[in-house]
Protein backbone atom coordinates (compact mmCIF):
# COMPACT_ATOMS: atom_id res chain seq x y z
CA UNK A 1 0.00 0.00 0.00
CA UNK A 2 1.32 3.43 -0.90
CA UNK A 3 0.76 6.41 1.41
CA UNK A 4 -1.94 8.97 0.68
CA UNK A 5 -0.27 11.51 -1.56
CA UNK A 6 -0.84 15.21 -1.17
CA UNK A 7 0.43 18.09 -3.29
CA UNK A 8 1.87 21.03 -1.38
CA UNK A 9 2.02 24.51 -2.93
CA UNK A 10 5.47 25.37 -4.22
CA UNK A 11 7.24 28.51 -5.36
CA UNK A 12 9.49 28.21 -8.37
CA UNK A 13 11.91 30.47 -10.23
CA UNK A 14 12.09 30.11 -14.00
CA UNK A 15 13.76 32.03 -16.83
CA UNK A 16 12.24 32.29 -20.34
CA UNK A 17 14.46 30.94 -23.15
CA UNK A 18 14.39 34.21 -25.12
CA UNK A 19 18.08 33.88 -25.94
CA UNK A 20 18.33 30.10 -25.94
CA UNK A 21 20.82 28.64 -28.42
CA UNK A 22 23.50 25.98 -28.61
CA UNK A 23 26.66 27.81 -29.61
CA UNK A 24 29.10 25.73 -27.55
CA UNK A 25 29.21 22.22 -26.11
CA UNK A 26 29.75 21.71 -22.38
CA UNK A 27 27.79 18.45 -22.02
CA UNK A 28 27.18 15.42 -24.29
CA UNK A 29 23.69 16.61 -25.26
CA UNK A 30 24.91 19.82 -26.89
CA UNK A 31 25.74 19.97 -30.61
CA UNK A 32 26.24 23.47 -32.08
CA UNK A 33 25.66 22.00 -35.55
CA UNK A 34 22.00 21.33 -34.73
CA UNK A 35 19.72 24.35 -35.26
CA UNK A 36 17.55 25.59 -32.41
CA UNK A 37 13.93 26.70 -32.86
CA UNK A 38 13.61 29.50 -30.29
CA UNK A 39 9.82 30.05 -30.72
CA UNK A 40 9.28 26.32 -30.16
CA UNK A 41 11.56 26.33 -27.12
CA UNK A 42 9.61 29.26 -25.71
CA UNK A 43 6.25 27.57 -26.34
CA UNK A 44 7.43 24.39 -24.60
CA UNK A 45 8.80 26.40 -21.68
CA UNK A 46 5.53 28.34 -21.36
CA UNK A 47 3.62 25.07 -21.26
CA UNK A 48 5.73 23.91 -18.31
CA UNK A 49 5.28 27.25 -16.53
CA UNK A 50 1.52 27.19 -17.10
CA UNK A 51 1.27 23.59 -15.87
CA UNK A 52 2.85 24.62 -12.59
CA UNK A 53 0.42 27.48 -12.20
CA UNK A 54 -2.56 25.29 -13.06
CA UNK A 55 -1.50 22.96 -10.23
CA UNK A 56 -1.59 25.85 -7.77
CA UNK A 57 2.09 26.71 -7.64
CA UNK A 58 3.68 30.14 -7.85
CA UNK A 59 6.15 30.82 -10.63
CA UNK A 60 8.49 33.81 -10.42
CA UNK A 61 10.38 34.82 -13.55
CA UNK A 62 14.00 35.81 -13.89
CA UNK A 63 14.63 38.17 -16.81
CA UNK A 64 16.81 36.52 -19.48
CA UNK A 65 19.98 38.30 -20.55
CA UNK A 66 21.50 38.41 -24.05
CA UNK A 67 24.59 36.31 -24.49
CA UNK A 68 23.56 33.78 -21.83
CA UNK A 69 21.81 31.05 -23.83
CA UNK A 70 21.75 28.56 -20.92
CA UNK A 71 20.05 30.93 -18.49
CA UNK A 72 16.78 29.09 -19.14
CA UNK A 73 18.20 26.31 -16.95
CA UNK A 74 17.37 28.26 -13.80
CA UNK A 75 17.90 25.32 -11.44
CA UNK A 76 21.64 25.86 -11.77
CA UNK A 77 21.61 29.44 -10.46
CA UNK A 78 21.25 28.81 -6.71
CA UNK A 79 20.00 26.47 -3.99
CA UNK A 80 17.38 27.81 -1.59
CA UNK A 81 16.59 26.04 1.71
CA UNK A 82 14.63 27.61 4.58
CA UNK A 83 14.83 30.96 2.84
CA UNK A 84 18.64 30.85 2.78
CA UNK A 85 20.28 31.24 -0.63
CA UNK A 86 23.51 29.52 -1.61
CA UNK A 87 24.56 31.04 -4.90
CA UNK A 88 26.24 29.21 -7.75
CA UNK A 89 29.78 29.24 -9.08
CA UNK A 90 29.83 27.72 -12.55
CA UNK A 91 32.46 25.32 -13.81
CA UNK A 92 32.52 26.78 -17.34
CA UNK A 93 33.24 30.40 -18.18
CA UNK A 94 30.36 30.47 -20.68
CA UNK A 95 27.87 30.33 -17.81
CA UNK A 96 29.76 32.34 -15.16
CA UNK A 97 27.69 35.56 -15.53
CA UNK A 98 24.48 33.68 -14.70
CA UNK A 99 25.55 33.42 -11.05
CA UNK A 100 25.57 37.19 -10.55
CA UNK A 101 22.18 37.56 -12.26
CA UNK A 102 20.64 35.10 -9.80
CA UNK A 103 22.24 36.67 -6.73
CA UNK A 104 21.03 40.09 -7.86
CA UNK A 105 17.46 38.76 -8.19
CA UNK A 106 17.49 37.35 -4.65
CA UNK A 107 18.99 40.46 -3.07
CA UNK A 108 16.54 42.76 -4.83
CA UNK A 109 13.67 40.72 -3.37
CA UNK A 110 14.82 40.94 0.20
CA UNK A 111 16.38 37.54 0.80
CA UNK A 112 18.51 38.33 3.84
CA UNK A 113 20.85 35.35 3.89
CA UNK A 114 22.57 35.10 0.52
CA UNK A 115 25.99 33.48 0.21
CA UNK A 116 28.28 33.84 -2.79
CA UNK A 117 30.18 30.55 -2.74
CA UNK A 118 33.92 30.02 -2.79
CA UNK A 119 33.75 26.58 -4.42
CA UNK A 120 32.20 25.43 -7.68
CA UNK A 121 28.59 24.33 -7.41
CA UNK A 122 25.85 24.60 -10.01
CA UNK A 123 22.88 25.02 -7.74
CA UNK A 124 20.16 22.42 -7.84
CA UNK A 125 21.96 20.79 -10.70
CA UNK A 126 24.02 18.96 -8.09
CA UNK A 127 22.07 19.62 -4.86
CA UNK A 128 18.81 17.78 -4.09
CA UNK A 129 16.85 18.51 -0.91
CA UNK A 130 15.06 15.71 0.95
CA UNK A 131 13.50 15.74 4.43
CA UNK A 132 16.67 14.44 6.07
CA UNK A 133 19.54 15.21 3.73
CA UNK A 134 21.08 17.48 1.17
CA UNK A 135 22.18 15.07 -1.56
CA UNK A 136 25.18 16.42 -3.43
CA UNK A 137 26.57 15.23 -6.75
CA UNK A 138 30.21 15.44 -7.79
CA UNK A 139 32.41 14.17 -10.56
CA UNK A 140 31.74 16.45 -13.52
CA UNK A 141 30.77 19.93 -12.31
CA UNK A 142 30.54 20.54 -8.54
CA UNK A 143 33.71 20.61 -6.47
CA UNK A 144 33.71 18.17 -3.55
CA UNK A 145 34.66 21.19 -1.41
CA UNK A 146 31.25 22.72 -2.16
CA UNK A 147 29.63 19.97 -0.09
CA UNK A 148 31.20 21.18 3.14
CA UNK A 149 30.38 24.76 2.23
CA UNK A 150 26.72 23.84 1.75
CA UNK A 151 26.56 21.82 4.96
CA UNK A 152 27.98 24.69 6.99
CA UNK A 153 25.62 27.23 5.42
CA UNK A 154 22.40 25.22 5.58
CA UNK A 155 23.14 23.20 8.72
CA UNK A 156 21.90 20.04 7.03
CA UNK A 157 23.80 16.77 6.59
CA UNK A 158 25.26 16.55 3.11
CA UNK A 159 25.57 13.17 1.40
CA UNK A 160 28.15 13.15 -1.40
CA UNK A 161 27.35 11.02 -4.45
CA UNK A 162 29.82 10.29 -7.24
CA UNK A 163 28.57 10.56 -10.83
CA UNK A 164 30.50 8.45 -13.32
CA UNK A 165 28.65 8.65 -16.66
CA UNK A 166 29.19 11.90 -18.65
CA UNK A 167 25.62 11.70 -19.99
CA UNK A 168 24.45 12.27 -16.41
CA UNK A 169 26.72 15.16 -15.63
CA UNK A 170 24.51 16.72 -12.94
CA UNK A 171 22.75 15.00 -10.05
CA UNK A 172 19.39 16.27 -11.33
CA UNK A 173 19.81 14.21 -14.50
CA UNK A 174 20.17 11.02 -12.44
CA UNK A 175 17.99 11.51 -9.34
CA UNK A 176 14.70 13.21 -8.49
CA UNK A 177 13.09 13.85 -5.11
CA UNK A 178 9.52 12.54 -5.22
CA UNK A 179 8.43 13.44 -1.68
CA UNK A 180 10.57 15.78 0.39
CA UNK A 181 8.63 14.99 3.57
CA UNK A 182 9.31 11.25 3.49
CA UNK A 183 12.75 11.01 1.85
CA UNK A 184 11.28 9.39 -1.26
CA UNK A 185 13.37 9.52 -4.42
CA UNK A 186 13.82 7.90 -7.79
CA UNK A 187 17.20 7.48 -9.43
CA UNK A 188 19.21 5.76 -12.14
CA UNK A 189 21.79 3.39 -10.61
CA UNK A 190 24.02 3.38 -13.70
CA UNK A 191 24.88 7.05 -13.24
CA UNK A 192 26.61 6.45 -9.91
CA UNK A 193 29.79 4.81 -8.68
CA UNK A 194 29.44 1.42 -6.94
CA UNK A 195 29.95 3.00 -3.52
CA UNK A 196 27.38 5.72 -4.18
CA UNK A 197 24.88 3.13 -5.40
CA UNK A 198 25.30 1.33 -2.09
CA UNK A 199 24.79 4.57 -0.18
CA UNK A 200 21.57 5.19 -2.10
CA UNK A 201 20.39 1.65 -1.41
CA UNK A 202 21.01 2.12 2.31
CA UNK A 203 19.38 5.54 2.56
CA UNK A 204 16.48 4.86 0.19
CA UNK A 205 15.84 1.09 0.15
CA UNK A 206 12.39 1.52 -1.40
CA UNK A 207 13.38 4.02 -4.06
CA UNK A 208 12.06 3.75 -7.59
CA UNK A 209 14.92 2.98 -9.99
CA UNK A 210 14.84 3.91 -13.65
CA UNK A 211 15.76 1.77 -16.65
CA UNK A 212 18.52 2.70 -19.07
CA UNK A 213 15.90 3.80 -21.60
CA UNK A 214 13.99 6.10 -19.28
CA UNK A 215 17.19 7.58 -17.86
CA UNK A 216 18.47 8.28 -21.38
CA UNK A 217 15.22 10.14 -22.07
CA UNK A 218 16.14 12.48 -19.17
CA UNK A 219 13.32 10.93 -17.15
CA UNK A 220 15.01 11.68 -13.82
CA UNK A 221 15.08 15.40 -14.61
CA UNK A 222 11.70 15.72 -12.95
CA UNK A 223 9.86 17.93 -10.46
CA UNK A 224 7.41 16.66 -7.85
CA UNK A 225 5.08 18.52 -5.50
CA UNK A 226 4.45 15.41 -3.44
CA UNK A 227 1.66 14.19 -5.72
CA UNK A 228 2.16 15.42 -9.26
CA UNK A 229 5.42 14.46 -10.97
CA UNK A 230 6.26 16.48 -14.06
CA UNK A 231 8.78 14.68 -16.23
CA UNK A 232 9.77 14.29 -19.89
CA UNK A 233 6.98 12.56 -21.80
CA UNK A 234 9.52 10.31 -23.54
CA UNK A 235 10.27 8.57 -20.22
CA UNK A 236 7.05 6.59 -20.54
CA UNK A 237 8.38 3.60 -18.62
CA UNK A 238 8.31 5.61 -15.39
CA UNK A 239 4.61 6.50 -15.62
CA UNK A 240 3.25 3.13 -14.48
CA UNK A 241 5.63 2.70 -11.53
CA UNK A 242 4.88 6.25 -10.39
CA UNK A 243 1.14 5.60 -10.52
CA UNK A 244 1.64 2.36 -8.60
CA UNK A 245 3.16 4.44 -5.80
CA UNK A 246 0.26 6.88 -5.76
CA UNK A 247 1.83 9.69 -7.78
CA UNK A 248 0.29 11.40 -10.79
CA UNK A 249 2.84 11.56 -13.63
CA UNK A 250 2.46 14.46 -16.07
CA UNK A 251 4.38 14.18 -19.31
CA UNK A 252 6.02 17.36 -20.60
CA UNK A 253 7.56 17.98 -24.01
CA UNK A 254 10.76 20.01 -23.69
CA UNK A 255 12.46 18.42 -26.67
CA UNK A 256 13.86 21.68 -27.99
CA UNK A 257 15.47 22.58 -24.67
CA UNK A 258 16.91 19.08 -24.40
CA UNK A 259 19.32 20.18 -27.15
CA UNK A 260 20.99 22.18 -24.39
CA UNK A 261 21.10 19.21 -22.04
CA UNK A 262 18.18 20.09 -19.77
CA UNK A 263 14.54 19.28 -19.19
CA UNK A 264 11.89 19.85 -16.52
CA UNK A 265 14.05 20.13 -13.41
CA UNK A 266 16.81 22.06 -15.14
CA UNK A 267 14.27 24.76 -15.95
CA UNK A 268 12.93 24.89 -12.40
CA UNK A 269 14.58 26.27 -9.28
CA UNK A 270 12.56 25.75 -6.10
CA UNK A 271 12.34 28.65 -3.63
CA UNK A 272 12.00 26.88 -0.28
CA UNK A 273 10.92 28.82 2.76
Amino acid sequence: MHPLRRATPRRYLMCPPAHFDVTYAINPWMDPAKPVDVPLALAQWEDLRDRYRSLGHTVEELAPRPGLPDMVFAANGATVVDGRVLGARFAFREREPEAAAHLEWFRERGFAEVLEPVHVNEGEGDFAVTASYLLAGRGFRASPLSHGEAQEFFGRPVIGLDLVDPLFYHLDTALAVLDDTTDEVMYYPGAFSPGSREVLRRLFPDALTATDEDAAAMGLNAVSDGLNVLLPQEAAGLFGPLRDRGFTPIGIDLGELLKGGGSVKCCTQELRG
